[in-house]
């Protein structure tokens, strides 16, 4: 790769560092071709990406960025996963890591917050951004129900009783 290459590659990388919401370091020692295209097709499905950078350069795309904690983690063979959603590519990161015992996750960081691996499986089982928007309308949603059913209650009841005497009284 020549100087103006790696050049665009920084300065590419450098921009999606200020677009995404949250960067997985992991190393990927020994893993294959079809392991890697597994592993990218996976995070794409989850809405993120995947991307082997060397470190010297992925060093230099870090600075100025909220990301720049992450540095000291660029270390060996190294891809990284990220996405604009900040629980899409630790999710879809540790399901592979799970998989296969050649990608091992480092660390992350979401914003200024530096992760380690426990951190970024904590995140990744959190609920996403769909489900916990759901749970919200559910739990909205709840109270209005309740109340409606609370109102419509009493005269429920009532038809239920006129309903009984007026069937008890047409038999009898």
């Amino acid at each position: 790769m020549d100087r103006a290459a790696k050049a665009e590659l920084v300065t590419t990388m450098h921009q999606v560092f200020k677009d995404t919401g949250l960067v997985v370091v992991a190393h990927n020692k020994g893993m294959v071709a079809a392991q890697s295209a597994e592993l990218r097709k996976k995070v794409k499905e989850a809405g993120g990406k995947v991307k082997v950078v060397k470190n010297n350069l992925a060093k230099l795309a870090l600075k100025d960025t909220e990301f720049a904690g992450i540095i000291d983690l660029f270390k060996g063979p190294t891809v990284l996963a990220y996405s604009k959603d900040p629980i899409a590519a630790a999710r879809a990161a540790n399901a592979y890591a799970k998989t296969n015992d050649k990608f091992v996750i480092v660390g992350g960081a979401m914003g200024t917050t530096v992760l380690d691996a426990k951190g970024v499986k904590a995140l990744a089982d959190l609920p996403s951004l769909d489900e916990l928007r759901a749970k919200l309308a559910g739990l909205l949603n709840a109270p209005a129900t309740k109340l409606v059913r609370t109102i419509k209650e009493p005269g429920a009841s009532l038809a239920r009783v006129v309903n009984a005497k007026a069937t008890a009284g047409a038999e009898g």
